[in-house]
């Protein structure tokens, strides 16, 4: 038998050199391990890097006591590969990988990707024959590795986390199919679902299971409940001290689709809210119940995870994978955001609040890497949702709205701009460090309360481009991207540009823009070109709007109703109308080429989960 955990282990950081996470059974063997405790199954190659999800959770499992297995991309025409390790002791965590499968494998307007990024060598495919059954990572991999697991041993728990999961666990849209589609947890029939980052719910469900008890009432999870359950389930919540808040239903919104809208605006406000309040919503067949969520890792315990020892690299049985490449240098320092931007998942996901690692943490773990043979000698990042949000707190510890940026900045939002500072001072003075970039996307209503910090990174850690992300000009269309005002992007310009005449090398600006998002005109796109050009910018990067899982945006597009008003909007849903906009773009600033995200699915900087546009 397994050693039983041992759950109170501190996490600290190994001195044997780090080896990677077994992914078959004979390395399970040359480990003396019988059996394993928990499968992490996942649509991506295994990378035993700290900005991959799986290893993030499969390491901390591992100093948790647990006999941990990955299983990389497994074919999904049968149950072969999910009977590789024999039945696991506790559990299958089934995770899409770092992306939204579909994200992964078709592009904003529905085609179908050439490049996967956290896949071998960049091919989606396992042969050349291109059928869908022949990609490493199906469409909506959840479901169907979820299924399998099922298959393969049926009296196993099956645990489904991560970006998919997560924001696929209401009633949502899948822009592949065109249609509403209901829980992830209804579909798979699965026992528990994560959402957000998952560490302690997981800690916490794998103890339980350890001591052979059903994991329940969980902050962080996701239940099925049948109808025969409810009424019993809603006293259970109430004895604990729950309230309870129900959705519109599957049935309401088929009845009246803005009714979709109405659950998305209660799902946001409650996520904003961290409230403890569990939400319930009536799929097909049952109900999920959502509990509030985990509470964010302190600055200790993320310092903690990220010590953890981790090898960097790709497992030997998938050498090069391009994620891999971009982010192997990069360090993760700060998650969350406060932003809440429509169309961004991340302050869903990641959580409306930031933690910040300390100073000290982040430069061990830079230390470390510059200490390795293969080190390049640049820090490609340092980053997260947004770099410039390193540091920042709430004056008055937190507030219901948790809306620290809109319409404009809050008076009891904390700046610590010499924080940051004293940061990359010191990491850059570490030995064998040559160079130190900031690549994450910056808010720049921050950067102009923060002029010194601006300032400094004009003049040594840009890569030659500063990253912002306006994503338009026009201040209607802003509004329903609950992005700051026109007027911040100008004020910026001019802040940047009389700091860059003092600069001894050129330093230039990649703006990111979104087109047909929701409420966006043929007009409004022609006037944002024209602003563009006006203030000096070029668009070479741009998205269509991509109507994913888990925002208000996509709720947008789908109900064609404001965000805040029950009032109609433009939405160019067609794809000669989006083609529209992209031309006017095109037309003036790419001349004629495609954009690269609609080519590439995006590699989240370090700390997401997935990209901001997704």
């Amino acid at each position: 038998m397994t050693r039983p955990p041992t759950t109170s282990r501190t996490l600290d950081l190994q001195t044997r050199p780090a080896q990677p996470l077994p992914v078959g059974r004979e390395e399970c063997d040359r480990r003396g391990w019988g059996e394993v405790d928990i499968v992490l199954v996942s649509g991506d190659a295994y990378v035993d890097h700290p900005s991959f999800g799986v290893a993030l959770i499969g390491r901390l499992l591992v100093a948790e006591g647990y006999r941990v297995a990955i299983l990389p991309q497994p074919r999904y025409d049968s149950d072969r590969d999910f009977r590789r390790f024999g039945r696991p002791r506790l559990f299958f965590g089934v995770s899409g990988g770092n992306l939204d499968s579909i994200v992964a494998n078709y592009s904003a307007n529905g085609k179908v990707r050439d490049f996967d990024a956290y896949s071998p060598d960049g091919n989606p495919w396992r042969t050349r024959n291109r059928d869908k059954n022949n990609r490493y990572r199906p469409d909506r991999a959840v479901l169907h590795y979820a299924n399998l697991a099922r298959r393969a041993y049926p009296d196993t728990p099956i645990i489904l986390g991560g970006i998919e999961a997560s924001l696929r666990r209401f009633i949502h849209f899948d822009y592949k199919q065109n249609r509403l589609r209901g829980s992830h947890l209804s579909d798979a029939k699965a026992d528990l679902l994560v959402y957000g980052m998952g560490e302690k719910a997981l800690l916490q469900a794998a103890e339980l299971l350890s001591r052979k008890r059903v994991p329940e009432a969980i902050d962080g999870t996701c239940v099925r409940i049948f109808d025969k359950d409810l009424e019993s389930f809603r006293e259970r919540c109430m004895h604990s001290g729950y309230k309870l808040a129900e959705l519109p239903g599957w049935q309401d919104i088929g009845q009246d689709i803005r009714r979709f809208m109405d659950a998305e605006r209660i799902i946001d406000r409650h996520a904003r809210a961290r409230s403890r309040t569990v939400l319930i919503q009536k799929q097909q067949a049952v109900w999920v119940a959502q509990f509030p969520p985990a509470e964010p890792l302190s600055s200790e315990e993320m310092d903690r995870l990220y010590q953890l020892p981790f090898s960097r690299l790709p497992h030997p049985s998938a050498p090069q994978v391009p994620a891999h490449t971009m982010i192997k240098d990069s360090v993760t320092i700060v998650r969350g955001c406060y932003g809440n931007c429509s169309f961004c998942a991340i302050t869903r996901h990641q959580g409306p609040s930031t933690t910040s690692r300390s100073v000290e943490s982040i430069v061990a773990e830079v230390s470390e890497m510059a200490s390795r043979a293969d080190f390049s000698g640049t820090i490609s990042d340092l980053g997260g949702p947004t770099a410039n949000l390193y540091g920042t707190m709430c004056s008055i510890g937190s507030c219901p709205k948790h809306d620290c940026l809109y319409p404009e900045i809050c008076k009891n939002l904390i700046f610590n701009e010499g924080r940051f500072i004293d940061l990359l001072d010191r990491v850059s003075a570490v030995p064998g460090v040559n160079n130190l970039f900031i690549s994450s996307g910056l808010r720049i209503e921050l950067l102009q309360k923060t002029r010194t910090l601006l300032e400094k990174l004009l003049r040594d850690h840009t890569p030659g481009n500063l990253k912002i992300a306006p994503e338009h000009t026009e201040d209607e269309v802003l509004a329903l991207m609950h992005k700051e005002s026109h007027a911040q992007l100008i004020s910026f310009m001019q802040l940047f540009r009389s700091i860059s005449r003092r600069l001894p090398r050129h330093v230039g600006i990649t703006p990111y823009i979104i087109s047909a998002h929701p409420g966006c005109s043929d007009q409004h796109t022609a006037n944002m070109v024209a602003k563009m050009k006006r203030l000096g910018l070029t668009v070479r990067q741009f998205q269509d709007f991509t109507p994913t899982p888990g925002t208000l945006s996509t709720a947008m597009y789908v109900t064609g109703i404001h965000r805040d008003k029950h009032i109609g909007i433009e939405i160019a849903r067609d794809r000669s109308a989006r083609s529209r906009q992209r031309r006017i773009i095109e037309r003036e600033f790419i001349k004629g080429q495609s954009p690269r995200s609609n080519r590439k699915a995006a590699i989240p900087r370090p700390g997401k989960r997935k990209s901001k546009k997704t």
